[in-house]
């Protein structure tokens, strides 16, 4: 299993941050937009956070591990991962809210052993929030402030709190959310949602429909830390390196909100 130190973990949490400021630089400025062959849209700042995260882990941190990513993987630059840890980055998750400027999008950078996350760092440069989680912890750091550790919760006897896609949303979801006590919805972009149930502020949060390993490695790590899951509709975890790279439908939840889990 890899050796993966605090020092390691903080030093790809300032790559993230550090895309995180490429990607406000062009936030306010008149960015085009275009369209790629899935019909999914990408901006300048997608490329310029992935060029810098890209070369930050290969110069700057290490060279050890291929590194999947989206931009490159849609370009056909996809690297032989199978029997080897691997990099998962998702430059700009959320483009269709940095395309909207309503401030939810994140940067994504994940390490994967064995189909599983081991290390992911989650930042959302327009509200100034990081997450990142491994063996050694999972923290948030809200701004200036010092990081605190943070964790799930046990689910309100009140009823929990579910997040939902805000650009994504699909009847199957109200279905699924169907079978359990919910007290609260909210809407909301990226892989944000993840972070709010590993904070402790939400309990489930249901994504049916068609998303990518990048899309979800990175919080997933920060969320299987903290004492919660990702897992298939099919109560299989959620596995990563599969050919496509694309997941199956799945549910992230607290402890003990998914039948068998506790």
């Amino acid at each position: 299993m890899l050796s993966i130190g605090l020092g390691f973990v903080e030093q790809v949490a300032d790559i993230a941050i550090r895309a995180g400021a490429e990607i406000m630089r062009i936030y306010g400025t008149d960015f085009a937009v275009e369209t790629k062959a899935d019909a999914s849209p990408v901006t300048e700042a997608d490329k310029a956070a992935e060029e810098l995260i890209l070369h930050s882990i290969r110069v700057g941190l290490t060279d050890a591990y291929p590194i999947v990513s989206e931009e490159h993987f849609s370009q056909g630059d996809v690297p032989e991962v199978s029997g080897s840890a691997f990099w998962l980055v998702d430059p700009l998750d959320g483009t269709k809210e940095f395309i909207s400027r309503n401030g939810e999008f994140t940067v994504n950078i994940a390490l994967i052993e064995h189909g599983t996350p081991v290390l992911g760092v989650v930042h959302c440069p327009a509200i100034k929030e990081t997450y990142w989680g491994s063996a050694g912890g999972v923290f948030s750091r809200i701004g200036d402030d010092a990081p605190t550790a943070i964790s799930c919760r046990a689910a309100p006897t009140g009823g929990m709190t579910a997040y939902v896609s805000r650009s994504h949303a699909t009847p199957e979801v109200d279905g699924f959310l169907a079978d359990f006590k919910i007290a609260h919805k909210v809407s909301a972009g990226s892989s944000l949602k993840f972070c709010r149930i590993a904070a402790g502020q939400a309990d489930i949060y249901p994504r049916m429909g068609r998303t990518m390993e990048w899309d979800t490695a990175a919080a997933h790590a920060v969320l299987k830390f903290a004492g919660g899951i990702v897992q298939g509709i099919d109560g299989a975890t959620l596995r990563y390196g599969k050919p496509g790279f694309e997941n199956p439908h799945f549910v992230a939840a607290g402890p003990g909100v998914l039948p068998g889990n506790t």
